[in-house]
């Protein structure tokens, strides 16, 4: 790629054509992952959403927003300190993703019930936290939707002891089409800029959102979803749903 095709316009016409081209290609899977969705909300379960780095953006999109569904709940390596007491200076570690029972301890502090469905969202699918918790997971008998990079992940290998792969634990994987490595431009004296995952996990999230609704609705059920807070009459109303999940949904400011 020259130096001129580096832009703005290439960005979005790459980008916009791998967003079509998941929409196409994932119906199957976006149904299927739909189905955990629906399912998880029919038996009063919550959906426990977990990243790290920027997948957590993804958690955003899924757990505890506008136009998204209430039974979700955000996991996060900041839980150790925000509820299991850890001194804030842990947070400093840039590797504590890769530290053994970090992903076990999460888990607990969650205290999800059997019908929880679980949403794990790594680019890589490699990292130690990312596939403990999936191990857990699946342990303790959990359905497990993942979002990744199927590019990414057949192209490294696994960082868990066990050689296991977010991809080689889900029930469905919905693939974000991201490249290696995240990046999509290539630059021409190497290396890549503009990251990609994030536009598609986004999108990915909202299209099985969608088909879960529809699948509800389908079945005579109205899906409980979040109204913006900033509508009048919004918050009181989402704090009244929010009540059917007490004690099993956390919302923070940050």
């Amino acid at each position: 790629m020259s130096a001129e095709s580096v832009s703005a316009e290439t960005f979005a016409r790459e980008s916009l054509a791998v967003l079509q081209h998941i929409t196409e290609s994932s119906r199957d899977t976006v149904s299927r992952a739909a189905e955990l969705i629906a399912d998880c909300v029919r038996t009063d379960g919550v959906i426990q959403a977990f990243g790290t780095g920027h997948s957590q953006a993804m958690v955003l999109e899924l757990a505890g927003r506008a136009g998204g569904l209430v039974p979700t709940n955000r996991l996060s390596i900041a839980d150790l300190v925000l509820y299991g007491g850890d001194a804030p200076s842990v947070l400093d570690d840039p590797l504590l993703e890769r530290q053994a029972g970090v992903a076990e301890r999460l888990y607990d502090l969650a205290a999800p019930r059997p019908e929880d469905l679980f949403v794990i969202i790594s680019n890589s699918g490699v990292n130690k936290v990312i596939v403990e918790m999936a191990l857990r997971v699946k342990e303790r008998g959990h359905r497990l939707l993942a979002i990744t990079s199927l590019a990414h992940t057949r192209a490294v290998p696994a960082g868990h002891p066990s050689g296991k792969k977010l991809v080689d634990l889900a029930d469905v994987v919905l693939d974000n089409a991201a490249p290696r490595g995240d990046a999509l431009l290539e630059l021409p004296a190497g290396g890549a800029v503009c990251a990609l995952s994030t536009l598609t996990g986004a999108m990915l999230v909202q299209l099985s959102v969608a088909e879960a609704a529809a699948q509800l609705l389908a079945s005579g059920e109205r899906p409980p979803v979040y109204v913006s807070a900033n509508v009048p009459g919004g918050f009181e109303g989402n704090l009244e749903l929010e009540k059917r999940y007490e004690g099993r949904i956390r919302r923070t400011a940050s």
